[in-house]
């Protein structure tokens, strides 16, 4: 919504009047240094750009005192902005703030901690806006508004605060491991202030124990089972929001099979010479090799250039 007010009919333009100014916060009117010629009537309008709509209040009547002229005064800041303000990462910010006072007062703006204003921050000394687009981190600090004449100078003070929901830097993958092997899962997020992590599987709690072990954002576990297998969440989350890394993890288990790879079934050399046989069965978790000759069972040596086998 946007505030305007109508002067006798016709819109009044407060945009470069030092003395004229409307809040956009609350929608109210004042006026530095009411002249002669300001008296009339005054209706508030309200727009809105969504509705495509404008709404018209009653009118107000302004006139003016008969026993006597106001004398010089310092100024008193009527409009203020909030002592705390708190805004998203990105998000554009508006810091309202306008004094009464004879003379009319001169609005200016400065950061407390002596750094100056960022070139991309807009204000007009005609009016007490502050206007900071695209707000980074570095825009957070305290801020000051200098209401000033000849009689002194009054100051109003808030605190920027930047806030930023969580953005993954490192989700998790699907992984399709076999069976007693180890499952390492990492996800990593940013955003102020700092997120906090928590699993889920199969969208239930997962927390550490035994076989199990969590750790912020990490998710590890030694050996696996089958009853591991599931949809696998990585949750991080702020006060300003909570964000989801999902990830399948599949665990299989297999008997050995040799149709990918089979075993040679005759294999020709010299006498004298080598001969490599390979053995390469798909089996999950990985099988354990052994191999005979005839019947009799082969064991490492110089040889023979494989492992001890299991017992049979």
């Amino acid at each position: 919504m946007s505030y305007t007010w109508i002067f006798n009919s016709s819109t009044l333009d407060v945009r470069e009047d030092r003395r004229r100014f409307v809040s956009q916060a609350t929608g109210n009117l004042y006026l530095a240094k009411v002249e002669p010629w300001d008296v009339g009537n005054y209706t508030c309008a309200v727009s809105s750009a969504q509705a495509r709509r404008q709404v018209r209040g009653p009118p107000t009547a302004l006139t003016l005192r008969g026993d006597g002229v106001m004398g010089e005064y310092e100024p008193k800041i009527e409009v203020r902005f909030p002592e705390t303000t708190h805004a998203a990462k990105g998000s554009s910010v508006t810091l309202e703030c306008f004094a009464l006072g004879n003379p009319v007062p001169s609005i200016s703006w400065r950061r407390s901690d002596g750094n100056p204003l960022a070139k991309k921050i807009q204000h007009n000394r005609t009016r007490g806006v502050l206007e900071i687009p695209s707000v980074e981190q570095e825009d957070e600090g305290s801020y000051e508004c200098i209401a000033g004449n000849t009689r002194g100078i009054n100051i109003a003070r808030g605190q920027l605060f930047v806030y930023a929901p969580p953005e993954w830097d490192k989700k998790i993958q699907n992984a399709f491991l076999s069976l007693y092997d180890s499952l390492f899962w990492e996800c990593k997020a940013r955003g102020k202030p700092n997120p906090s992590y928590s699993w889920l599987k199969n969208g239930q709690p997962l927390i550490s124990e035994e076989r199990i072990q969590i750790e912020n954002g990490t998710l590890h576990i030694p050996m696996l089972n089958l009853s591991d297998s599931g949809l696998y969440q990585c949750v991080a989350e702020n006060k300003y929001d909570t964000i989801y890394a999902n990830a399948e993890l599949r665990v299989i288990a297999a008997a050995p099979d040799f149709s990918r790879n089979p075993v040679k079934k005759l294999s020709v050399v010299q006498v004298g010479g080598e001969v490599t046989i390979g053995c390469k069965p798909s089996a999950s978790p990985r099988a354990a090799v052994s191999w005979r000759k005839g019947s009799e069972v082969l064991h490492q040596n110089k040889r023979y250039g494989q492992q001890q086998p299991l017992s049979h």
